[in-house]
């Protein structure tokens, strides 16, 4: 069996905390058993290492999300990198084409596709793999994984069974309806309807068929070449909904969408992460906080107050999924990213009226790790080392760097750097245009960097 992590999404219910580059599986709030901070995805990582299935598992993700996926679960993950944001039946296309055409899997091997961040028990990936043999043993063309409605949702996509299936743990599917409203979600609830966990297992064959029916390529580079050409569509639409013979093994243990404010506040273990107060007579309120100034939140309840340096929310925890449906047409950078090296935040950013630019970073590189040896054809720049020790390289050559020193570089000159500790430095980026794709990379790795240059 092979698995196929999704990790997507634009990171707007959850914002200020989450943005395209920090969706909400990578926020880290929840609490593990060490009672350290960790992500969605980690937690889920660390899950299906437990019941084994990480070995098995590719990561399906946008080019935004590889660093932040490398900086939390590892090098070493395996990704298949969308081209360009779709929908999920494109993705899962993509991933699907690399199985067979890549790493060479059997036309009849079983794919289960997850998402990348649901709130569940362990037992719940024990009957994810019970959906290898609930597949075999059946003539379904899909199973998917099914929950008990706990009550009457909007946002849920609902799984209607055939008539007489109550209490069987495996059912036959009727039909589906995506996000009813909440009087249409009371009467499917009567039917004995469950909420669809967005568990697809399929024959690799089966989906690779479909792409064939429609015109489409298998092969993985050619598609991934044509990639723009692809539907926007989510597999439920394209695929499940028009599938003959689907069938949904029922889980009965506890099921969480952390895709709001509300529900994720119910699972951290803190009413306060970051500096601040909540006065005694608040109830039920939350505040999450990673700037470095405090806020205080006297006599409201019910509220979540989340600041980072993307922006302050104070909303009604009720209403809290509408920023969402503010936030349309929204297209300010991200103010803060972790990358495979480590992380920066944003500190300040001014345009002036002959248009130049003036960016003020703060950047921190986990020791061990690595800028690539890069070069900008927009800016120069300016690095101040405020803490920790390292490598810099500049146009060939190799200095020691340490608290204190300040480098300066030029248009078009090539540089990199490498942390022996943990390192901090502030960057001031200065030009005409100031964009995080005025990059060119000549060298990834710090060996090959220093190969290619000699030391001072």
């Amino acid at each position: 069996m092979k698995l196929i992590l999704l990790s997507g999404g634009s990171g707007k219910r959850l914002w200020p905390l989450s943005n395209n580059s920090r969706s909400k599986q990578f926020l880290k709030v929840l609490e593990n058993d060490n009672g350290e901070r960790e992500s969605m995805v980690q937690r889920v990582w660390g899950q299906l290492k437990a019941v084994g299935l990480a070995e098995s598992a590719v990561i399906a993700t946008s080019k935004s999300q590889v660093n932040i996926i490398q900086s939390q679960l590892g090098d070493s993950v395996e990704m298949i990198v969308e081209p360009e944001r779709r929908d999920t039946y494109p993705a899962i296309a993509l991933a699907a084409a690399y199985l067979s055409s890549v790493k060479q899997v059997s036309l009849s091997e079983v794919v289960v596709v997850v998402p990348v961040d649901p709130y569940v028990d362990a037992c719940f990936f024990d009957l994810v793999k019970k959906l290898e043999d609930v597949l075999r043993a059946t003539e379904a063309e899909l199973a998917l994984v099914a929950v008990p409605p706990t009550y009457p949702s909007e946002r849920h996509g609902y799984i209607v069974p055939e008539p007489k299936q109550e209490g069987r743990e495996i059912v036959k599917v009727s039909y589906f309806k995506e996000k009813p409203t909440q009087e249409q979600a009371l009467e499917l609830i009567a039917k004995q309807s469950l909420w669809n966990c967005g568990i697809f297992a399929f024959r690799l064959g089966y989906v690779l068929s479909k792409l064939e029916e429609n015109g489409l390529p298998i092969d993985y580079q050619v598609l991934k070449d044509e990639y723009a050409s692809l539907p926007k569509i989510s597999f439920d639409y394209e695929i499940v909904e028009k599938a003959k013979q689907v069938i949904a093994l029922r889980y009965e243990g506890d099921w969480k969408d952390l895709g709001t404010w509300s529900s994720l506040t119910e699972e951290i273990s803190t009413p306060i992460i970051g500096k601040g107060l909540i006065s005694e007579e608040c109830r039920g309120t939350h505040l999450i906080n990673e700037l470095d100034i405090p806020i205080i939140v006297l006599g409201l309840s019910n509220i979540i107050v989340a600041a980072s340096p993307d922006g302050i929310l104070v909303a009604d925890k009720n209403a809290s999924p509408r920023v969402k449906e503010l936030l349309q047409g929204s297209m300010q950078r991200p103010m803060y990213e972790e990358r495979r090296w480590g992380w920066y935040r944003v500190l300040d950013h001014v345009k002036y009226d002959n248009g130049n630019e003036v960016l003020t970073k703060r950047i921190g590189i986990l020791a061990g790790k690595n800028l690539s040896y890069q070069v900008h054809y927009q800016r120069s720049e300016v690095w101040s080392i405020t803490n920790g020790e390292g490598e810099f390289a500049l146009d060939g050559v190799i200095y020691g760097v340490k608290p204190g020193d300040v480098l300066r570089i030029p248009v078009g000159v090539r540089h990199g750097i490498w942390a022996s500790t943990d390192l901090e430095f502030i960057e001031v980026q200065a030009g005409s245009e100031l964009i995080e794709e005025d990059i060119t990379r000549i060298f990834m790795t710090w060996p090959e960097v220093k190969k290619h240059c000699k030391k001072v």
